[in-house]
């Protein structure tokens, strides 16, 4: 059995992390069920600013739901595999109750044992427990984690831990039209993310500005992700994402670009964005931090940039220069096919939850 906090296609990471093997899954005989806590109607609820007692009826349904499945529903399992937490609030009880029955495999991607609230939600902070991913690890048969800083967290608490990473559908992830150079055109510099990171796009904004003032209507910035983002300064209306369209806006990004701050939590980031980029043959440009600089070797197949004039350096020669942007690309799709696609993982995959 699968669990995981939101209904499928919802959660970035629950799409990216298992439910891209789901298909593999049923040809290769496997059954399993996927359950989920919050549904569409709650998940409005759950991650809008205020609305209490709606929250706190989604609380008190979720821990009845709990109740059911830990001592009751799991014995009929021979695994049941937990994508991040079973619970929204701060008490390992349930997957403890779990671990009980049956045994459970453990999936994370993030820093999650750092104290990270969403924005809707900064009021209820004082209900989260960053110690709770600790104790769920202990109780677990088997962690699987997405890059070597969460394995290392990992394996003080569990002894059975695997790095597998975040990886793509290349049969979805892919461009539908002919990649063209744009060498008269406008060059689109594009970010693509959700609402929770949106801050780190703006630690690239002040070189944005420069590289702006320098190329005029030569370049034009996209952000895909957070349809309220705004920056005047250099003409950017966010754009919302959508499964439907997220392919078509980024085939016209020209250059990806990741920045993130040097910090503990960035660490525990598996390289979502600069993943998709690679796929779709778009270079990316990133900050060296955590996995990125397993992902990445520089200027092959993406580029690491660090400092404001790093930034504006690799921008400009990938501005200037089609033929390079070409090229990288190409070798990023490469790289992704080789070591981040469903199909070169899909057989760890499988033989990590056996």
């Amino acid at each position: 059995m699968f669990f995981g906090m939101h209904r499928p296609d919802r959660s970035p990471s629950q799409r990216y992390r298992i439910e891209q093997y789901f298909s593999f899954l049923e040809k290769n005989d496997v059954s399993f069920d996927y359950d989920y806590i919050l549904d569409e109607n709650m998940d409005k609820v759950f991650y809008s600013p205020g609305r209490i007692l709606g929250k706190l009826w989604i609380v008190v349904y979720s821990v009845f739901k709990l109740v059911r499945l830990s001592f009751f529903g799991v014995n009929r399992y021979k695994k049941v595999f937990i994508q991040r937490e079973a619970f929204m609030l701060g008490t390992p009880f349930f997957e403890k109750q779990i671990a009980k029955k049956v045994p459970v495999i453990f999936d994370f991607d993030d820093s999650i044992w750092m104290h990270h609230v969403s924005e809707a939600n900064k009021k209820l902070a004082f209900l989260k427990n960053p110690l709770k991913t600790a104790e769920i690890i202990k109780v677990c048969d088997k962690v699987i984690a997405g890059n070597s800083f969460l394995a290392e967290y990992a394996s003080k608490y569990c002894e059975q831990v695997q790095v597998l990473p975040t990886v793509l559908n290349t049969e979805e992830y892919k461009r539908k039209n002919k990649l063209v150079e744009k060498e008269s055109k406008a060059v689109c510099i594009g970010w693509s993310g959700s609402l929770t990171t949106i801050k780190h796009f703006q630690l690239a904004v002040p070189v944005l500005r420069i590289l702006k003032h320098k190329y005029g209507d030569r370049l034009y910035f996209k952000v895909i992700g957070d349809e309220n983002y705004q920056e005047e300064t250099l003409g950017i209306q966010g754009i919302k994402w959508t499964r439907e369209t997220e392919i078509e806006e980024l085939e016209e990004i020209d250059i990806g670009i990741m920045p993130l701050p040097n910090d503990k939590w960035s660490l525990g980031k598996c390289g979502l964005k600069g993943l998709v980029y690679m796929s779709m043959e778009i270079p990316s440009v990133v900050s060296p931090v955590g996995f990125n600089k397993e992902i990445i070797e520089d200027r092959k197949d993406g580029f690491f940039c660090d400092a404001e004039q790093d930034w504006f350096n690799v921008l400009s020669e990938l501005i200037e220069n089609p033929v390079l942007r070409k090229q990288v690309g190409r070798q990023g799709r490469m790289t992704i096919e080789e070591r981040y696609s469903v199909v070169s993982n899909q057989d760890k995959f499988l033989a990590a939850i056996s």
